[in-house]
């Protein structure tokens, strides 16, 4: 199972003084890019280099970072198209019924009367809620809304979503 998370991608450089812009996917860029904070670079055909911030502020759509030990553009040019991760020895704990993808992803989802639907496969976040993916071989994709009246229980222990279906939601 990979020990990581995504959190960003780094696109290209800024100026000279070796800062890298990344274009960050993850809910908690104050947390993840905050000095001091261990990231790891992942880039294809390589060893995963371990870096520390150095400072971090937003410009635009980006998140510009530098590393400590790399304050020349020529130090940081190498990782353009790299994938930034943290380890999730280095991810905090969420409060109440909140998780991250990497959590809910992969559970059997099944009904209140125990009929197994399939497992999620995707979570799509179009607007005001969380919309999971649930596949079955065979079946049309299912998507559950990730909401009181739908979810009732998720027990990461067991590795299952407990749901009511509402009307129209199952199409035969």
């Amino acid at each position: 199972m990979e020990n990581y998370l995504e959190v960003g991608k780094i696109v290209n450089t800024q100026g000279l003084k070796g800062e890298i812009r990344v274009i960050s996917v993850t809910d908690f860029a104050e947390e993840r890019y905050k000095k001091g904070s261990v990231l790891t670079i992942f880039q294809d055909g390589k060893e995963p280099v371990e870096i520390t911030v150095s400072s971090h502020r937003k410009h635009k759509n980006f998140d510009i970072l530098t590393f400590e030990g790399h304050s020349r553009i020529e130090d940081v040019e190498g990782y353009k198209g790299s994938i930034l991760k943290v380890s999730k020895e280095h991810i905090q704990e969420l409060e109440g019924e909140e998780y991250y993808y990497h959590q809910i992803i992969g559970l059997s989802v099944v009904t209140e009367d125990g009929t197994q639907l399939g497992t999620i496969k995707e979570i799509l976040s179009p607007g005001a809620n969380d919309v999971w993916v649930v596949g079955e071989k065979g079946k049309k994709d299912l998507l559950i809304p990730y909401i009181k009246d739908v979810v009732n229980e998720v027990n990461l222990e067991e590795g299952m979503v407990i749901v009511t279906l509402l009307e129209g939601m199952l199409e035969e």
